[in-house]
């Protein structure tokens, strides 16, 4: 088993969890528990394949990632009631699963001979979209679309990635690096409340305008 392979089945079971967590905490049957955190884990990299153009998608050619991912969310359901914080597991579990899937996001574009901008678009495009697709499931206003470093932080940890190959430093030691990092800088964003500024105007006006037309 190679390590990045590991390192996928670790990110599907993480964010599969936080997925269920997620569920929970909308008061979720076990149905929906299982479905948000199938989609948290897969949704992303389905998406990343369907641009690519990269068939079978994974979890097709490995129907097994399915019953992994139930699996995972369905224990981590099960530990949760004995968890006094689910929001700290959760936000562990998502930043875990978040620079893990951009890695391996920027690993498969790199594979298919896509260029250096897509290669990071594409790692972002995985790490970001199952949790995007989550939120969407969960009725809630999704993390990347918040002031706090989400998707900057998945871009982030795909530049190191693919700076640190391009830099000759071997596969293995380029993803730990990017991934410890990666890992450090989400979990401190969301320590100190780090956030990207936020562009403000008068629309007074204009929604005033609005109201009138209608």
């Amino acid at each position: 088993m190679t390590l990045l392979h590991t390192i996928y089945l670790i990110a599907i079971a993480a964010e599969a969890a936080s997925g269920a967590l997620m569920g929970m905490r909308r008061r979720m049957d076990l149905f929906g528990l299982c479905v948000v955190g199938t989609v948290t884990a897969l949704g992303g990299g389905t998406i990343r394949d369907l641009i690519l153009g990269h068939y079978p998608l994974g979890w097709v050619a490995h129907p097994e990632y399915l019953a992994f991912t139930v699996g995972a969310a369905i224990v981590a359901a099960l530990l949760a009631r004995r968890l006094d914080r689910l929001k700290t597991a959760f936000l562990w579990m998502d930043a875990l699963g978040l620079v893990a899937f951009t890695v391996i996001g920027c690993d498969i574009a790199e594979q298919a001979g896509a260029s250096i901008v897509v290669v990071i678009l594409m790692g972002m495009t995985t790490g970001v979209f199952g949790g995007l697709l989550r939120d969407i499931l969960c009725n809630q206003v999704p993390l990347v679309l918040r002031r706090d470093l989400y998707a900057t932080v998945s871009l982030v940890t795909g530049m190191l990635y693919v700076g640190l190959q391009h830099a000759g430093v071997g596969a293995g030691l380029a993803t730990g690096v990017a991934i410890g990092i990666g890992f450090a800088l989400r979990m401190l964003a969301i320590r100190f409340a780090l956030a990207l500024p936020v562009l403000e105007a008068n629309t007074s006006s204009f929604d005033d305008e609005l109201d009138e037309r209608h």
